[in-house]
């Protein structure tokens, strides 16, 4: 026989053992495509989730920023205020007007400071929101990994009981990936903890 003679396996293979890495095959080319589409939406809440962060970040420090202007704001009233008790009538108006100045600074810096505060807790929520798809996507995928390996394993040992068995990861892997993209409240809490 040359090197370049084909080797024709249809005759070697029994046709239970056919039929049985033809469903493998079919399963895993339908996982790895199911898997493919899971990874992009998962990659998309990946990136929100990394903005929600930047913003959280971004947000509680503008919230500090605001925090010092609005304390300097106020040390500055109480120091014109001492100031302007030893001071002449004539010039108490420009210590009044330098008074209610600092003060409206002070006020407005508290009112920004509570938006940047809040705007901080949002963006921490919506963290929050996406963390938990991105969670499910996560099980999702080991649970398709493992049921990828159980077929792999499957195509070797030509068992049928051993396919049934890797269609229970596939199934748990499949509705974890289906509950991700459509945005169920399905999310085994006790098994994302304990991989977490």
């Amino acid at each position: 026989m040359e090197p370049l003679d084909i080797v024709d396996t249809r005759n070697d293979t029994p046709a239970g053992g056919r039929k049985l890495n033809a469903a493998v095959a079919i399963t895993v080319a339908l996982l790895a495509t199911f898997m493919g589409i899971c990874k992009v939406k998962d990659d998309n809440i990946n990136q929100g989730m990394q903005q929600a962060q930047a913003n959280r970040v971004d947000h509680w420090a503008f919230y500090q920023a605001r925090n010092v202007r609005e304390e300097v704001a106020k040390s500055t009233v109480v120091q014109l205020r001492l100031a302007a008790a030893g001071k002449p009538a004539v010039e108490q108006a420009a210590y009044q007007e330098a008074i209610r100045q600092y003060e409206k600074v002070a006020q407005d810096q508290n009112s920004k400071k509570a938006e940047a505060k809040a705007q901080a807790e949002q963006d921490q929520k919506s963290y929050d929101a996406a963390n938990f798809r991105d969670d499910q996507f996560d099980l999702s995928d080991a649970l398709l990994a493992i049921a990828i390996s159980l077929l792999a394993i499957t195509a070797l040992t030509q068992l049928w009981a051993l396919y049934f068995a890797a269609l229970v990861p596939t199934a748990f892997g499949v509705l974890m990936g289906l509950s991700g993209l459509a945005g169920w409240d399905f999310h085994p809490a006790a098994l994302i903890a304990l991989l977490s």
